[in-house]
């Protein structure tokens, strides 16, 4: 007997306010972040040249002559004294300067830890020597069975690595949809799985919350991206 062929399943065209909806939602995912990202520039440009042109004489500002402010002139003023600041304290007169100034606020109670932990944390950020994180991986946490993504910073040394049995790795395990706080651990060897994609993907698929899954090695050398499928599973094209 022949096999009847099945029936094509006809699905609803999708109402008006239903196409509507998703070409907002679309559009929101392009615009939002334009906005959001051009919103934070001009909020910060704005609070600097609040603070810096003020403090410029009137003879060397331009709305002096113009008549009215010029946006991103503080944000001008604060990186040219800025550049100048560093070049004076490569020299020994500056160093001894910042030597002297460290040495008094070394003196001060609170000030003092105030001030180390904001230089410790500028110097990391900026630091253009070393790098903050080495790869990405998988660790099983916060129990057996339950796997995150983690950046790997650096192998235990020292008092850590020296109370231990295993060989230990320092793991930071980031948040979503905010990377920048996390959980820090110290995970053995052997439990952490080295992955093939870059920090900046892996940061993606953190904050994406899995939705943003970067392309395999093999889909990077035969040229395709990977795009959701479904039951979860990524396709190549």
């Amino acid at each position: 007997m022949a096999r009847k062929k099945p029936k094509k399943v006809k699905h609803p065209k999708p109402s008006l306010w239903q196409r509507t909806r998703s070409n907002f939602l679309t559009g929101l995912v392009i615009v939002a972040p334009i906005v959001l990202t051009g919103y934070l520039i001009w909020t910060v440009v704005t609070f600097i040249d609040a603070k810096v042109v003020p403090l410029v004489p009137a003879i060397y500002n331009p709305t002096t002559y113009l008549g009215k402010d010029i946006p991103g002139f503080g944000v001008i003023i604060f990186l040219v004294f800025t550049a100048i600041i560093g070049a004076l304290t490569k020299g020994i007169f500056g160093r001894q300067i910042v030597r002297t100034w460290e040495n008094l606020i070394g003196r001060t109670p609170i000030v003092r830890s105030l001030y180390s932990g904001l230089k410790q944390i500028v110097e990391t950020v900026l630091s253009q020597n070393t790098a903050t994180f080495k790869n990405a991986c998988l660790i099983e946490y916060p129990r057996k069975g339950l796997w995150v993504i983690g950046f790997i910073t650096t192998e235990a040394k020292g008092e850590v690595q020296g109370k231990t049995r295993d060989d230990l790795i320092a793991v930071f395990v980031p948040t979503t949809p905010n990377p920048t706080s996390g959980v820090f651990v110290y995970a053995p060897k052997p439990d952490v799985i080295y992955l093939d994609m870059s920090i900046e993907d892996a940061a993606k698929l953190v904050i994406s919350a899995g939705l943003v899954i970067p392309p395999t090695l093999e889909e990077i050398e035969a040229g395709r991206k990977p795009v959701p499928a479904k039951n979860g599973k990524p396709k190549g094209r």
